[in-house]
């Protein structure tokens, strides 16, 4: 995977600080910040705070202020930010594609980059990523496997990167710009995707989210832009719990390479599920997700609930479209409810991989030691009456179900499952999927 956090934009935001700022009052070792005002821009003001207070400081953000300048605050050591107020991105298209820090995966970039160590970002305020005027932006083009394009980037609200040891809790984030292709018919991806997000933890380690509320709405006739809730990529102990998230992709995505999370206590809408994935999508490289604990879901009017969707596998050494190698193991889905969910239960190991090329080149990713418990509720009947769908290209181990109690408007529960090692280890029965 490519998710490079390249930092080339940092010597020009540092430039352009200012040597001093009447608009940030300092006590202390504590920056608060008084917005200009009439629409003028207080990112250069809101840096200086960070740079002033890096260090064993607090911020404070207790009013309205608006930004057109990428925030790249890097090197806090144990810091307090108080979020109070609400930080509103500008619907500045032409300025945020050329500017907002580039992040390299499929052209993902990020309005603010969060890094450093012992991190607390609190206070009950809110981020507005002003997403509507991307939505509704009639010359949107989509880059590499549905992501931002070079002339058309769209950040990632707030990036935690290079980053230890941070509490992020109390929070409202509105209005991602970002999207994905289009679902086919059928519920699942057309072509390879870029699922983005309001939040995006990369390469960082104890990190947690706590009381969030997440919302990306349209109020227009063209929809809202399908932004995860959160994407995470190479990092551990991650915990995500007590949130509220309102969308259309994933709720919780984990992508390569995360290991030890807890997510849970969560009701989302809209979603396309917890995601364990998408992986092995790149040949030659190594995705690994271990380790993961998910507890008290609440999914409504979903496309998916519990979802684990791994790439098949390719003939083509340099493929993006699979042909990874690596590991999925000890995942629990528990006390999972779900409410009009199209794929209740839903493991793909041919994921946005056709039907002839996985069966000629199975996955090459394990998938073992996953466990559904107490996986209850209804799906939506869009898939008939098919409740659950396991179905590995090469053989899965240690797959478990207990508790399982899943109905279906369209008549009696189906569970279709393929290469399962073990079926007695599910407490539903199993049939073939269709040819």
């Amino acid at each position: 995977m490519r998710f490079s956090a390249i930092l080339l934009f940092l010597p020009v935001v540092i430039a352009t600080l200012p040597s001093s700022s009447p608009q940030v009052k300092v006590a202390g070792n504590k920056c608060t910040v008084i917005p200009l005002g009439g629409g003028q821009d207080d990112g250069p003001n809101i840096l200086y705070a960070f740079e002033t207070c890096k260090s064993g400081g607090t911020i404070v953000l207790d009013q309205y202020y608006v930004v057109n300048t990428v925030l790249v605050t890097t090197g806090l050591k144990d810091v307090g930010i108080e979020l109070s107020g609400t930080v509103q991105y500008t619907p500045n298209i032409a300025y945020w594609s050329l500017n907002s820090l580039f992040l390299e995966y499929q052209n993902a970039t990020t309005y603010w980059f969060l890094s450093g160590d012992l991190i607390h970002l609190y206070g009950g305020g809110t981020l507005d990523a002003n997403g509507q005027v991307w939505w509704d932006y009639p010359n949107k083009t989509v880059g590499t496997a549905g992501g931002s394009s070079t002339v058309f980037a769209r950040p990632v609200p707030l990036t935690v990167g290079n980053a230890s040891n941070v509490l992020i809790e109390d929070l409202t984030e509105i209005g991602s710009p970002l999207w994905v292709c289009p679902p086919s018919p059928h519920g699942q991806p057309k072509g390879i995707l870029q699922t983005l997000q309001n939040n995006f933890v990369y390469q960082s380690t104890n990190v947690t989210y706590r009381r969030m509320n997440i919302s990306t709405t349209s109020y227009s006739s063209n929809p809202t832009a399908n932004s995860d809730g959160w994407d995470i990529y190479r990092s551990s102990y991650i915990t995500i719990e007590d949130s509220t998230i309102n969308n259309d992709d994933d709720c919780v995505s984990l992508k390569p390479n995360t290991t030890n999370v807890v997510v849970g206590n969560l009701y989302c809408n809209g979603s396309h599920g917890i995601s364990v994935g998408s992986l092995g999508q790149y040949a030659g490289e190594t995705d690994i997700v271990a380790n993961v604990y998910v507890y008290n879901i609440s999914m409504n009017h979903a496309q998916n609930g519990a979802r684990i969707k791994i790439f098949g596998g390719s003939p083509d050494p340099d493929s993006t479209a699979g042909g990874g190698t690596g590991y999925v193991q000890n995942i629990t889905f528990e006390n999972f409810y779900v409410n009009n969910v199209d794929y209740p239960i839903y493991l793909n190991q041919c994921y946005s991989t056709p039907a002839n090329i996985c069966a000629e080149y199975p996955s090459e990713l394990v998938i073992s030691d996953v466990h559904y418990i107490n996986v209850h509720g209804t799906s939506s009947g869009k898939e008939g009456d098919l409740v659950a769908e396991l179905e590995c290209s090469q053989e899965c181990y240690g797959i478990t179900a207990t508790g399982t109690n899943l109905t279906s408007p369209k008549g009696p529960a189906a569970y279709y499952c393929q290469g399962i090692a073990n079926e007695t280890l599910l407490d539903f029965p199993c049939t073939s999927p269709p040819s």
